[in-house]
């Protein structure tokens, strides 16, 4: 019996706007151990990726509408449980003799579980507060000012995404990381990521240009 083949409804822009999205997520978590130092402050690598996030539903809900970016976000949590499923999996597997690097790897990999239940969570929480607000300022400004719902819906994702993984991936992991010194780290951290929103906003003005057609 020959079926008809259905005609794909999104084009290459959007396929790799949804790409980029997913790949910034699964790069957050499986980069993202390592710290480095910004501006004396001593950060996560995945601070220059978790903007990008926001900036690409940010785009979406623009052009898209809220259902479209809801989805966008589930399907985003989905992929992130898959790699935790797959991470835990695969630390737990025993390996084979020929391979010489297991304990590396079981740092690597197995401190990253709690990290991606961590972000599981900060994610769908600020991605969902992200939208709300986003489309909340887009009513009351007429769909004007782009830039402001944009920031303004980032910064408080941003505070909503850093408090919560952070306390769900430090808060007591060492007798030193009590309630205080989670919320020390929390400051300069969203401090940083709200600068690099401000700098990718013109991102933002590009990517729903590039997709809605406009010159």
């Amino acid at each position: 019996m020959e079926t008809t083949l259905r005609k794909p409804e999104a084009d290459f822009k959007l396929l790799t706007l949804i790409s980029v999205f997913i790949g910034v997520l699964v790069g957050m978590n499986l980069l993202g151990g390592k710290i480095i130092t910004i501006f004396g402050i001593g950060a996560s690598v995945a601070v220059f990726m978790v903007p990008i996030s926001f900036a690409i539903t940010d785009i979406a809900t623009e052009l898209y509408g809220k259902r479209f970016t809801r989805q966008l976000t589930l399907a985003g949590m989905l992929t992130l449980i898959l790699l935790f499923v797959y991470s835990a999996m695969f630390v737990w597997l025993e390996p084979n003799v020929r391979f010489a690097s297991n304990d590396a790897y079981e740092v690597v990999f197995g401190s990253s579980l709690r990290i991606i239940v961590a972000s599981i969570v900060a994610f769908s929480l600020a991605q969902l507060q992200d939208i709300f607000v986003f489309e909340k300022i887009r009513k009351a400004t007429k769909g004007g000012y782009l830039w402001i719902r944009t920031n303004v819906s980032t910064f408080a994702s941003e505070l909503v995404d850093t408090t919560v993984f952070m306390f769900i991936a430090f808060y007591q992991m060492t007798p030193r990381f009590d309630a205080l010194f989670v919320f020390k780290m929390i400051i300069p951290y969203f401090l940083l990521k709200i600068a690099f929103a401000v700098l990718i906003t013109p991102l933002v003005y590009g990517g729903v240009r590039l997709l809605s057609g406009k010159k």
